[in-house]
């Protein structure tokens, strides 16, 4: 990345940081509040970086928006049934596609890299490697922050329940990224036999 190239990159990242930092909902972590959706985006930019460093510009910007301003729609805003979920997800990635072309356009970047951003981001992206590469980092990124959360605030599953949740989501996934699930990042014990367990019995199919 040129010189060039680097600070229109810096200012977008700090464009798309400064929208999320206006998140009203916050995260805690070791005692310390944060904006949910900036700690996400930090969350998603380390992992890509942990999982594949040499990721294309498109995708390094790509993962630093892929909720950005996520509050702005709520998912109490539709119905709570599963076609409402399906609605609110896709005008989730209409929003989050919008608010990155206009950052990126502040930023100078030509039409060629914010197109192939907003593809990313809206899930239309015709470049497989880098859409595989998003979907494997977002789901790295669960295992790692946010399935312990997602298992407590649903006791109301049984084990059953949760292991078809998992083989669902791991099945999005890269063979690779299955395998970065149980040596790059770090799932909660108690539930990292379980992964494993899975991705084992996946690849083995």
């Amino acid at each position: 990345m040129n010189t060039y190239n680097q600070q229109k990159f810096e200012q977008a990242l700090a464009s798309f940081d400064a929208l999320n930092k206006l998140d009203p909902n916050m995260d805690v972590v070791d005692g310390k509040q944060y904006p949910k959706e900036l700690l996400y985006a930090e969350r998603m930019s380390a992992m890509l970086q942990s999982y594949a460093p040499d990721a294309s510009e498109a995708l390094q910007l790509a993962v630093r928006c892929q909720h950005i301003q996520r509050w702005k729609i709520a998912r109490a805003s539709y119905p709570m049934t599963k076609p409402g979920y399906f609605q609110w997800r896709t005008e989730l990635k209409s929003f989050h596609a919008d608010v990155a072309r206009k950052v990126l356009g502040e930023a100078a970047y030509d039409a060629a890299i914010i197109n192939q951003v907003c593809a990313l981001v809206n899930k239309t992206a015709s470049v497989a490697d880098d859409a595989q590469t998003l979907e494997d980092v977002v789901v790295l990124v669960f295992l790692e922050s946010y399935l312990e959360q997602f298992v407590a605030s649903h006791a109301d599953y049984d084990e059953a329940k949760f292991v078809d949740i998992l083989h669902k989501t791991l099945r999005k996934t890269s063979r690779n990224a299955r395998q970065a699930a149980l040596t790059i990042i770090s799932i909660p014990a108690g539930l990292k036999p379980l992964v494993a367990q899975i991705v084992i019995s996946m690849d083995a199919e």
